[in-house]
């Protein structure tokens, strides 16, 4: 009853196999930069597909179905595509024809992978929630080149359920369709992390000596979302209170020279406030005369950055009283914001390396 069987009896009969089987690499580990996407282009249908991607996911849009899908494909995808094109055409990067959030994390991938590239195992790729490069692919590219184990990196500092959630989710439908797959961790939020916040701050530091002008207001001004997200139990908010206080102690800067808001709100549902147009006009209606304005949610300028506020809100500003106004650049591509997805990166890849 006890006797062992012979290992030889479960040895495979290989006398039918080819005699060379397919190479498959291995050994490799992938790093994944994430970001939210840009249109192909600024035409009618490369911002009608683009739009009907984003507006379609259902973590960015919770409203039932049956209500939103005529909202979405009679009116918004008729009306919308041709002024938003004409919007990414004032930003977009003609050398390369592409808007510059790909630009930019193109970028931050190679500046990424230059500061890893000390270790041969390590690969670093970049891919888009929406439009290209497609998540899918570069995660199918990562593999095919050896990477048995991967980390994802969402460029979001704060975790929303419409940012980050999205983004892994996406990863996710990939990953279920290969059959062998690797690995996988990602990244957390680091919205509080003092790399990130001493970056934001030597940013802004650099940023504001080369103005002419002393600001009296400092806004810092964030992505907004539904007020309802937050009900749900959406900890965006918090995150970005918390890292615009922390912010603002680091820069020694008064409590009443400094205003956290929330821009680009879509639709008629409330949304998170104060809302940074409002607050602009009010700002500029009560007396004042000097503003600048940074964005610290976002890792990469992008249309919301360059267009919404350095455009559309300086016009406001200006319109009704200001006299000097500035934005200040987002993280991008520098050595701060290098060193901050750097710190990220080597502490998540702990144990692996």
């Amino acid at each position: 009853m006890n006797e062992m069987v012979p290992r030889t009896a479960f040895a495979a009969d290989t006398s039918h196999w080819p005699l060379t089987h397919p190479k498959v690499a291995s050994g490799r580990i992938g790093v994944l930069l994430l970001n939210l996407g840009t249109p192909d282009g600024t035409d009618y249908w490369s911002m009608r597909r683009y739009l009907k991607q984003f507006l379609s996911d259902r973590r960015v849009i919770e409203v039932p179905q049956l209500i939103w899908w005529p909202i979405l494909n009679l009116i918004i995808l008729t009306k919308r595509p041709g002024p938003k094109g004409r919007d990414y055409a004032t930003i977009w990067n003609n050398e390369r024809n592409e808007g510059p959030l790909k630009t930019i994390t193109r970028n931050q991938a190679e500046g990424l992978a230059a500061r890893l590239g000390s270790d041969p195992r390590i690969i670093v790729d970049w891919a888009m929630r929406y439009a290209n490069p497609s998540t899918e692919s570069r995660i199918r590219a990562l593999q095919e080149q050896g990477c048995e184990r991967l980390l994802l990196v969402p460029l979001y500092p704060h975790y929303a359920a419409a940012t980050t959630a999205t983004a892994c989710d996406e990863a996710f439908r990939a990953l279920m369709k290969l059959r062998w797959q690797p690995a996988v961790r990602v990244a957390p939020a680091y919205h509080d992390d003092p790399a990130y916040i001493d970056a934001l701050a030597t940013s802004m530091e650099a940023s504001l000596a080369k103005l002419e002008f002393e600001p009296e207001i400092i806004l810092a001004t964030f992505h907004g979302m539904p007020q309802k997200y937050l009900d749900k139990g959406d900890p965006y908010h918090c995150q970005c209170q918390k890292t615009s206080r922390l912010l603002r102690e680091r820069l020694g800067i008064a409590n009443e020279r400094w205003r956290t808001t929330f821009q680009s709100r879509f639709g008629n549902d409330p949304w998170l406030q104060p809302y940074t147009d409002k607050t602009v006009e009010a700002l500029a209606k009560q007396g004042t005369k000097r503003l600048a304005l940074v964005a610290p949610g976002f890792s990469a300028d992008c249309l919301e950055t360059l267009e919404e506020l350095d455009v559309e809100n300086r016009e406001i500003f200006m319109h009704n009283g200001g006299e000097k106004f500035a934005y200040l650049p987002a993280l991008n591509d520098s050595p701060e914001g290098l060193r901050v997805i750097e710190t990220i990166a080597r502490r998540e890849l702990q144990g692996w390396l």
